[in-house]
């Protein structure tokens, strides 16, 4: 079929033809191949002028249509519409923009007319490749979600529900209501602005079409316009919105403070929260991040950020029964815990870590555990046997007993308690603190038998002919390591560390000489030392054959111990004992010095040849080490290493004989005593499980590792004061070695109290579950998770609104460095009721202000920074100008320094003008710097503000008492991301882009997809508003047709060509493009393709192309321009 093209080009007024010749371009496009028909007309885009093509389609056979005229983003779709009444497929039309590329960017009419001339070629020239192209319609989905609970979000959202339609309300935050919740009063009317929103808040929870998704972000979007598919995750509240009542007694009872957001940090709120008392919804939500690093680094998982808090609150029995939810042995703990908590905790980033320690042994010291009440246990027929009343022992027998399972105890020794009783000295371990603790795992029904020792008086066959269940061996670590010696086994006076500490805390404290040598540097030495010298010893040395910053044991003990007397002998090995009359009379040693690092990781210590030398002693104590004592457990049947520790399967803690477990320094040697306790704690879950009869490797918990992730705590608030970590007092060296009454006092209240405070509160909510204990609805869920769903509709609707620009970066304002400089957010929250100071306008020091100065446009009209204007600084200027004067008094100086005024809206000026007759007074020019350097006694203790007044040239210095900010509105920090997510584009300004600034300002470049309110721009609330209805009737538009006409000039992939780089994936802007992972080739989704052409133009093997901007296409327009050039 021959080519019919017929060509014509828009006077468009003068705006064309004021430059462009349109006779003349119409002449010689006339002359072009295969034009029929080429005409001029004053305004095409008229009726007469479409009826000028249609009539000539009909008439004279047209098949393909060229207009020269404006833009194509304007008109067209006019002139598709056009051809398609004349029965033409819309897709044989080509347009030329001869107003924007011509008669707009030249003064000269002979150069906008060539270059008219050759565009109009380039159009004809490509028309002839064009090709008939068909739309297809799709259904669209009912349901609207809207992005975004401010008052745009909001209004879009009651006005489609209004319709009949469903909607999706997403919100970021646990309420909604956005900044508007935040403010005071409104402008110019001066409402209240909880009085206004409120209502429309209220309408939104109680309306039966919007189904409101509070603390709820949207992490993908796929599908296209009309078959949207949403990815919504919801955060978990940890309160339960069926259940809650919004009374509040959860928030009176936490005891974790955190910065208000809401109150813009001018205030303090609980972990539990509700922002303001009209919240919609009414529910509270836990503010919770990772758990704090004190917390997980404690071997027995202590929650001690909760019991910090509770301590800080004075709840010291809640304390203690907090920390007895994973350990039974507070007091203990709080006395020899290593206290590996101490080391993380990030308070040490500002001053000092916490007395972690110190803090657990205050609560368990100050209650009496007697008054704690018994579980209700649930009684059960198994028993269990545990072998051992150490920490291990202790703690298995605890927690397999608050289960139910009948426990009973079997101790070797006549006293319970193990190396805690008779390893560690009273001066560190009191026997009484012991004594209680014990007795309250006594009171829960644990039976004991003292004096029975495994091997010698039952063997594990008696304890399964007595019918017990499972056997849990806690038997320690109480032989001691040889030094291997000469003179070691044949002289008296050398006694194991071990053995030593034992005979002295079972009430044999024996002199064991006059000068004694302890060979060895970990805390059963230094143990070992100061019993001795409490014993009578008149001398006692430490001998440790590396450096002292290498010995083992605690730096406090090796500290006290060099105060009370002990002398340390570092770099020193022992070679030999020396000995008269088969007795001790002298160590032999030799000098070392630290060489490579040997397998544990420090550096080997080597002798040093010929330094010999004699310590003269009458007594030595071995302190290198313990070893279990298994070979009877060995010849029962068990698995044992070469280092006499008993082998068990990963975490079950269970032996090579299924019912029998192990725990604590049988298992893994010399440790620690929170590192027992974990383990007997653990072994105690493991036991239960299997008597129950539940798969061990399948129901046990993995003990907590690391997954990789960076964990997520709360950031260290800038500029928090520095506060001296409390110290513990402990008695004088020289009345401590007299006694072996406890060394360290503990705290005072007043100092335990004050210590807590420090608690930087790194996981924010301290999960002390004081909350759930006071709920009486049972709302609180701690265990609440993330939730994922996706919500499938036929539109989307963005407003997620705008930041307040922060001021800090504008050092000439002095904020965050000069205490009365605010922003105006802030003194917004300063006038609000329920602000952090009951609506009173006070400075930090509780007086109110003589006079203020008002700072119009910081950040906005300013090269620097925003160069747009925010639109509503002038106003809410003037409204806090009005707020001054009513709440402070009439005769409060307030000073408005301006750029220029800006009161467009209604009642905007009439505002202005009021507030002239009340006296605030109008300064023309932008402030240079704010100060509070005093030249004058009148500025002295004051801020002020350095300006030059532009309407009389003169430059002022202006005292006042507290300066407002006015900040500029801001695009959300998070916009690149929404815009990612959304395949929406942001302008230069950081605001979301619309499809056209005066014709299109709620539609963006994706089809369905909207914009409302502060998102697209600075905007009051009046056209705020109006801006949603009119994105909710833009949406309401298309889901009321029911269906959607797609586009056909999208991108297509040629299967045969496609190499599989995915090259045009990573390119596409609106995530139109998917991988078939089965053909292994990339796959438009024509439905979301824009039809941009960018995979087209990358694609390296040239299978990526574009319907309706072909090769040949494209390639006959430039040659369209270049014959003409020619």
């Amino acid at each position: 079929m021959s080519k019919r093209i017929g060509f014509y080009i828009c006077h468009c007024g003068t705006n064309i033809a004021g430059k462009v010749a349109p006779g003349e371009v119409a002449a010689f496009v006339s002359g072009l191949r295969n034009v029929v028909v080429a005409r001029d007309y004053k305004f095409m885009c008229s009726d007469p002028g479409q009826e000028m093509i249609q009539k000539d389609i009909r008439e004279l056979g047209l098949n393909r249509v060229v207009v020269a005229s404006c833009s194509p983003r304007l008109h067209e779709k006019t002139f598709q519409s056009a051809c398609r009444r004349a029965g033409l497929n819309p897709y044989y039309f080509q347009m030329a923009c001869v107003r924007e590329h011509c008669s707009w960017i030249t003064a000269d009419p002979q150069r906008a007319t060539e270059k008219a001339k050759a565009l109009a070629a380039a159009a004809v020239n490509r028309v002839n490749h064009h090709q008939s192209l068909d739309a297809r319609e799709v259904k669209v989905h009912p349901d609207v979600m809207v992005v975004g609970a401010g008052i745009a979000g909001i209004q879009t959202s009651l006005d489609i529900a209004r319709a009949g339609h469903e909607v999706y309300l997403v919100e970021k935050e646990p309420s909604i209501g956005g900044h508007m919740v935040q403010f005071d009063k409104t402008f110019p009317t001066l409402d209240c602005a909880a009085c206004i929103s409120t209502p429309k808040t209220v309408a939104v929870s109680q309306s039966p079409n919007i189904h409101l998704l509070t603390y709820s972000e949207v992490t993908g979007v796929t599908g296209y316009v009309g078959n949207y598919t949403v990815t919504v995750r919801n955060k978990p509240r940890y309160v339960r919105q069926d259940r809650c009542t919004g009374c509040g007694l959860c928030a009176e009872a936490c005891p974790v403070s955190l910065p208000n957001e809401f109150d813009e940090f001018l205030s303090s709120r609980k972990a539990v929260y509700r922002s303001f008392p009209q919240a919609v919804p009414i529910t509270f939500c836990i503010d919770k991040k990772d758990r704090a690093p004190c917390g997980t680094t404690c071997p027995a998982g202590i929650n001690v950020q909760g019991y910090i808090q509770l301590i800080s609150q004075g709840k010291y029995r809640e304390a203690v029964q907090l920390i007895m939810e994973r350990l039974p042995l507070p007091g203990v703990l709080g006395r020899v815990c290593p206290h590996p908590c101490e080391f993380q905790c990030r308070r040490a980033e500002v001053d000092s870590s916490l007395a972690v320690r110190d803090l657990k042994r205050f609560a368990a010291d100050r209650v009496d555990l007697d008054e704690l009440p018994v579980p209700d246990i649930q009684e059960r027929s198994e028993g269990v046997a545990v072998i051992g009343s150490g920490p291990a022992g202790l703690a298995a027998a605890y927690f397999l007993r608050l289960k139910g399972c009948r426990v009973t105890i079997f101790e070797a020794l006549p006293v319970l308690g193990g190396m805690l009783r008779v390893g560690i000295p009273d001066y560190r371990l009191p026997p009484d603190v012991l004594d209680r603790e014990i007795h309250h795992i006594l009171r829960l029904g644990v039976q004991v038998e003292k004096g029975k020792r495994l091997g010698t008086d039952f063997t594990l066959d008696d304890l399964r002919r007595q019918g017990f269940k499972a056997i849990f061996l806690a038997i320690g670590a109480h032989g001691g390591v040889k030094l291997n010696v000469e003179g070691e086994s044949t002289l008296s006076g050398v006694v194991d560390a071990v053995e030593f500490l034992r005979s002295a805390n079972l009430g044999n404290r024996v002199l064991p000489g006059k000068c004694v040598v302890i060979v060895g540097g970990g805390n059963v030495a230094v143990d070992a030392a100061r019993t001795a010298l409490r014993l009578g010893c008149e001398k006692v040395t430490i001998v440790y054959r590396r450096t002292r910053g290498e010995m083992p044991a605690f730096a406090e003990e090796i500290d006290a111990a060099l105060e009370e007397g002990v002398d340390l002998d570092y770099l020193t090995a022992p070679v030999g004992i020396v000995g008269s009359n088969g007795k001790v009379t002298g160590m032999k040693c030799i000098r070392t010095e630290l060489g490579p690092p040997d397998e544990s990781g420090r550096r080997r210590p080597v002798p040093v040849k010929g330094s010999e030398f004699v310590i003269q002693c009458d007594a030595v104590i071995p302190a290198i080490g313990q070893v279990a004592e298994t070979q009877y457990l060995v010849d029962a049947g068990l698995e044992a290493t070469r280092r006499s520790t008993l082998v068990v399967r990963g975490q079950t803690m269970q032996t090579t004989a299924p019912d029998v477990f192990a725990a604590g320094d049988v298992v893994s040697g010399p440790a620690t005593v929170i590192e027992a306790v974990a383990s007997g704690r653990r072994a105690a879950e493991a036991i239960f499980m299997f008597i129950t009869g539940a798969d061990l490797d399948g129901a046990l918990p993995p003990v907590p590792e690391s997954d990789g992730r960076t964990p997520e705590w709360r950031t260290i608030p800038r500029g928090i004061g520095r506060s001296d970590r409390v110290l513990t007092a402990h008695r004088s060296a020289r009345e401590a070695r007299l006694s072996f009454d406890e060394v360290s006092l503990g705290m005072r209240e007043d100092e335990a109290r004050r210590e807590a405070l420090r608690c930087l509160n790194c996981g924010l909510c301290s999960e002390c579950m004081e909350c759930v204990r006071v709920c009486e609805r049972n709302a609180i869920d701690h265990s609440m998770q993330e939730v994922t769903q996706e919500i499938k509709v036929g539109n989307i609707v963005i407003a997620t609104g705008f930041d307040i620009l922060n001021p800090a970066p504008l050092k000439q304002y002095g904020y965050g460095r000069l205490e009365e400089v605010y922003t105006g957010l802030e003194f917004e929250r300063l006038n609000n009721a329920v602000g952090p100071t009951g609506g009173q306008i006070l400075m930090k020091n509780g007086n109110r202000p003589s006079s203020v100065g008002i700072i119009h446009c910081v950040g906005s009209r300013d090269v620097n920074h925003h160069e747009y204007c925010s639109r509503v600084c002038c106003m809410y200027a003037l409204k806090y100008g009005h707020l001054i004067k009513e709440k402070v008094g009439h005769d409060t100086k307030v000073f408005n320094f301006y750029i220029d005024m800006r009161c467009f809206g209604k009642g905007y000026e009439e505002f202005y003008r009021r507030l002239q007759e009340e006296g605030v007074t109008f300064v023309r020019g932008r402030p240079g710097e704010i100060t509070d350097t005093a030249e004058t006694p009148e500025e002295k203790g004051r801020l002020i503000i350095v300006t030059e007044d532009t309407l009389i040239g003169r430059r002022m210095r202006i005292p006042v008492d507290m300066v407002v900010l006015c900040t500029a509105m801001e695009p959300r920090a998070n916009a690149p991301e929404v815009a990612r997510i959304f395949g929406i584009n942001q302008g230069g300004d950081g605001f979301f882009l619309e499809e056209h600034p005066k014709l299109g300002p709620m539609n963006t470049a994706t089809d369905g997809i909207y914009l409302a309110g502060t998102c697209q721009g600075p905007k009051d609330i009046p056209d705020t508003v109006s801006h949603a209805s009119g994105a909710a009737a833009q949406a309401l538009a298309l889901a009321a047709r029911g269906k959607v006409e797609i586009a056909p000039t999208t991108s297509w992939i040629d299967p045969d060509v496609c190499a599989g780089c995915r090259t045009c994936i990573k390119l596409c802007a609106y995530s139109a493009i998917d991988f078939d992972e089965r053909k292994g080739v990339s796959v438009v989704n024509e439905a979301v393709c824009k039809g941009c052409g960018s995979c087209a133009g990358f694609c390296p093997s040239g299978a990526a192309r574009v319907r309706h901007f072909t090769a040949r296409q494209v390639f006959a327009e430039i040659e369209g321009i270049l014959d003409d050039v020619v």
